[in-house]
């Protein structure tokens, strides 16, 4: 199972680059099978590039670190 608190650690480490472009996400949820959900927010929210961050930067740099993340998924989707 994902611990919630090592996914925190990990989406703090990615924070200050969307922060650079006036962005963040926060974490909403971490499910049992390995998903985490997670909101993007200020100028990543309506980006149109908002799935390739999520995909290329997000979920990459949490399966790295947490080999027990499976997949990550916007809120709501």
């Amino acid at each position: 199972m994902v611990d919630k608190k090592d996914v925190e650690e990990v989406l703090n480490l990615i924070r200050p680059s969307l922060q650079a472009d006036g962005g963040d996400v926060a974490l909403v949820d971490v499910e049992a099978d390995g998903t985490v959900v997670v909101e993007l927010q200020g100028a990543c929210k309506g980006c149109p590039m908002s799935q390739m961050t999520l995909a290329n930067g997000v979920e990459r740099i949490l399966k790295e670190r947490i080999p027990e993340v499976l997949r990550v998924v916007p809120a709501g989707a």
